[in-house]
């Protein structure tokens, strides 16, 4: 099957509300097909030991059935030693990671992964940019993957991800992806009202992820330049395919999800207004995608001090209008689109929900009872409407899914070379300290 046409058309793949996953009893723990240990432990390797990743883990080893942490890699010595410990605070007789199985540098993805056995798992948690040829290989060795947010940061690399999901689906291997808010279960209840007609048909959805500025961590003394980058890896496009992906894909993917569809084009703009900091990112972003009904969907992100701040997505339906998404604890419809309170028709009143635990159950169970499990096209298309929203903000042009699907331009196109924290960086600071930073009308992005 061609990966560029078939597998990664917009509409192969519809996913209506991952309700039917959600629905999943959780079974107790049971043998799995073929698993030829002495016991039913599934073994785990995390990849990336950032925050993200030491809760990754966690919420792996908090599954139904036995589980096992047996190894552990990063390119940073210090980060894996500190997510170690915070593992063991919370799990500590199901760790068993010597140093021996403590993994640094760039290949220490492959000796983690070469740690597991077929029908293990790895948990991926390093910058995006870096996931594709995780994934690649944690699927050729035969394992099973969550893979976090975001999968790529451009066209060749989502497209490596669609493939390694096909190759997933043809073994057997069950693949998550770390977009939780469709497992969310207030989102869940209010998808299915507004899919069942409850503020008529969505005519346009507004996806924000508004706030203080992000962050730049100081360079440490002798640091090269490749870890500096990566220590600040959400300020760095090649790294975390910009803003809008990085920190926006959520919501855009609840747009999506409202829609059951993806965009078919997409035009934005963005800059930097105020940012002085030395990395490539732009402070805000608008992106303005059109579904192939003719309804928009706008993604709008800043991260700018003293501005009008908001996370969470609102829909406009021909009826009435919700307010729901990352960010909204507890989502609302409203009859018209005045939201006030006498104009609420519903909000959820179920139970606190975990969904970055309930991602993880559900993968699990799958594993232990052998269901099939792959989210890999849907995220990927999720991903890559945020990769094109990227694309159309940087360039200033419009960008069409079927097109930027092929494009060639890679960010960092040597990345699977690079073997050493002492190697050349992706790019580089001029003789002032500055950074390339995209420039619309000039960048090429296709």
């Amino acid at each position: 099957m061609n990966a560029a046409s078939s597998l990664t058309t917009r509409r192969t793949f519809l996913k209506t509300s991952g309700k039917v996953m959600a629905a999943a009893t959780l079974a107790g723990a049971i043998a799995r097909p073929g698993y030829t240990a002495e016991d039913n432990t599934i073994k785990i390797a995390l990849i990336g030991c950032g925050g993200r990743g030491t809760g990754a883990a966690a919420q792996a080893l908090s599954t139904k059935g036995p589980t096992k942490l047996v190894a552990m890699a990063d390119v940073f010595p210090q980060r894996l030693q500190s997510s170690l410990n915070a593992i063991k605070q919370q799990h500590a007789t199901q760790v068993d990671v010597p140093p021996d199985r403590q993994f640094i540098g760039f290949d220490a993805f492959k000796k983690a992964v070469d740690s597991l056995e077929k029908g293990d798992i790895a948990l991926f948690a390093t910058p995006p940019a870096f996931r594709p040829r995780h994934v690649e290989y944690a699927v050729e060795k035969g394992v099973h993957v969550f893979m976090e947010k975001s999968f790529a940061v451009d066209p060749p690399g989502i497209r490596r991800i669609f493939r390694a999901g096909e190759v997933a689906k043809q073994k057997n291997l069950k693949v998550a992806s770390g977009l939780m808010s469709r497992h969310y279960r207030p989102l869940e209840e209010i998808m299915d009202q507004i899919h069942n007609g409850a503020i008529g048909d969505v005519i346009s959805s507004y996806a924000y992820r508004m706030h203080g500025p992000v962050g730049l961590n100081p360079r440490q003394p002798g640091m090269p330049e490749l870890a500096y980058q990566i220590s600040n890896y959400s300020c760095f496009t090649w790294l975390n395919g910009s803003f809008l992906e990085d920190w926006l894909i959520h919501n855009i993917d609840v747009a999506c999800w409202l829609k059951n569809d993806w965009p078919v084009s997409v035009q934005g703009m963005g800059g930097r207004q105020v940012r002085t900091d030395p990395d490539q990112l732009f402070d805000h972003y608008s992106a303005e995608y059109t579904f192939p009904d003719g309804t928009r969907m706008m993604a709008e992100g800043r991260h700018i001090s003293n501005c009008f701040d908001f996370w969470g997505v609102v829909a406009h339906g021909a009826t009435g209008c919700a307010v729901m998404g990352e960010g909204i604890p507890k989502p609302m419809l409203y009859k018209g689109h005045q939201r006030t309170t006498a104009n609420i028709t519903w909000r959820y009143k179920g139970p606190e929900w975990d969904h970055y635990q309930y991602e993880h159950d559900l993968l699990f169970d799958a594993i232990r009872n052998d269901k099939p499990y792959n989210e890999v096209e849907r995220s990927a298309k999720s991903c890559f409407a945020a990769i094109m929203g990227r694309m159309a903000c940087e360039s200033g042009k419009l960008i069409n899914w079927d097109e930027a699907i092929k494009a060639d331009i890679a960010l960092a196109p040597d990345l699977d070379n690079v073997a050493s924290l002492e190697d050349k960086a992706p790019v580089e600071p001029d003789a002032n300290g500055h950074y390339p930073i995209a420039m619309p009308g000039t960048t090429k992005v296709i």
